[in-house]
């Protein structure tokens, strides 16, 4: 059964997102939401056509017609559903390998819906699958006769809401330009590959592109900000001023400097926090930030008088924190950036065109930006247990409280299982990456035993 983890429904395209279930799916949230419009789009995966379609028709059987702006990144999508006051679904994996897929589902606001209603389209999901008859004898409508059928449950593709999306992107520039700047983009084969590089040149830059050739497999691969060393080859190449890599669905980005070093989403929200505090425009003088945030954010923001909001691991946790205290800035590590009065979810696109236009503004290098914020040597290491482990635990708990006692204040440990994955993700910030490298490998030996 598929089910909701931190960044909606996600598995194996073809073993966990089955025709009856995405069908399946597609009713249910029909039902729950009881509206009779959505907006669609997908990124680039070879699985992306026929889940769309599974799921548009699962809508059509409850009544709801479906706009379907093809492939399109994640905040796209959101925002043509906030600008319509339409639900939208997106079919994505994220950052995954092509062989996964998923499907997120926003709000008519465009954001992700709350937890409780969640529950309640997979309760539905489950009546709906279990009411029906058994495999063999349930079936979804073949390709042929679902192409003849797409008529009746999609209305025309909206050109004009992916023109007022790039228009959206350049606006948040306020008038100014990218113009002399020179930047490569990383698409990484994904949903951005051509809307990326529209909204950079229509901003005035010299754009380089790489990894803008989707083939339905290679999204990701090698590429994007989960691979960032053939961006930051290529920058050094050409002698840009920066780069910037996406991810599939182009809701996160990572940036490279004019040196090629990388520029991770923690720098970004210190240069932009520092810009917006220093000119007044920081509500509430605070940012919301991820447990994963490096200790060296904090002690940047902290001596500038920034403070921090602290959340769990996802940006559902930055969102709600975010609207709760009505903060402008929060996100991610892994780039994943919202800027609450210009999107509703992480825009890649939106928060390279704001790096970009901030070493504009301030006539500085990237590197200069990014300096602001000394990040401290960080080890990540992914365990898989062979059964079932509590965090909590008699010998897990003593070789965390072991390290943590260790490193004082000159560091961090969180240890916690993933939203996305089966494994348990440990993370130790320590002034050397040795010293890290050892604390994260005692508790794992930990999680191991």
């Amino acid at each position: 059964m598929l089910r909701f983890g931190t960044d909606g429904v996600r598995g194996d395209a073809d073993a966990d997102l089955t025709p009856p279930l995405v069908f399946a799916l597609g009713r249910a949230a029909a039902r729950v939401l009881g509206v009779d419009t959505f907006v669609v789009g997908r990124d680039t995966r070879a699985s992306g056509p026929r889940i769309e379609d599974d799921l548009i028709q699962g809508f059509a059987a409850e009544g709801a017609q479906a706009t379907s702006l093809g492939v399109a990144p994640t905040p796209a999508v959101a925002f043509v559903a906030q600008r319509e006051a339409t639900p939208g679904a997106i079919v994505s994996a994220s950052h995954n390998a092509w062989t996964d897929n998923g499907v997120k589902i926003v709000g008519h606001d465009g954001r992700k819906l709350p937890d409780d209603v969640e529950t309640a389209i997979e309760a539905e999901m489950l009546d709906i699958v279990t009411a029906s008859p058994a495999p063999e004898e349930r079936s979804v409508p073949e390709p042929a006769s679902r192409n003849r059928d797409m008529a009746d449950s999609l209305t025309p593709v909206a050109a004009g809401d992916i023109d007022a999306y790039v228009a959206h992107l350049v606006g948040a520039l306020e008038g100014r330009t990218l113009r002399g700047l020179h930047i490569v983009l990383d698409c990484a084969n994904g949903a951005a590959s051509e809307l990326g590089p529209r909204a950079l040149v229509a901003a005035g830059a010299r754009v380089d592109v790489i990894n803008a050739q989707p083939d339905g497999r290679n999204i990701n691969a090698v590429s994007g900000s989960t691979y960032p060393e053939g961006l930051q080859r290529a920058v050094r190449a050409a002698g840009a001023d920066l780069g910037l890599a996406l991810d599939g669905d182009a809701d996160r980005v990572l940036a490279v400097d004019e040196h090629g070093e990388l520029v991770d989403g923690d720098q970004i929200m210190v240069m932009t926090a520092l810009d917006w505090h220093e000119r007044g425009a920081l509500r509430d003088d605070a940012i919301v930030v991820t447990v994963m945030s490096n200790l060296g954010l904090r002690r940047a923001l902290g001596a500038a008088g920034v403070g921090i909001v602290e959340t769990p691991v996802g940006d559902r946790h930055v969102v709600a924190a975010m609207a709760e205290r009505n903060l402008a800035i929060g996100g991610e590590q892994s780039g994943h950036i919202v800027f609450a009065d210009l999107a509703t979810t992480g825009d890649g696109m939106l928060t390279g065109l704001i790096v970009a236009d901030l070493v504009v503004r301030r006539g500085a290098r990237l590197s200069q930006l990014a300096g602001q914020m000394t990040r401290l040597p960080q080890v990540l290491v992914n365990v898989r247990p062979t059964g079932s482990v509590e965090l909590d635990d008699e010998p897990v708990r003593a070789a965390i409280d072991a390290v943590v006692h260790s490193l004082g204040d000159r560091g961090r440990v969180v240890v916690r299982a993933s939203g996305t994955e089966k494994v348990v993700r440990v993370m130790v910030e320590a002034p050397t990456e040795a010293e890290a490298a050892d604390a994260a490998a005692q508790v794992q030996a930990a999680l191991e035993a």
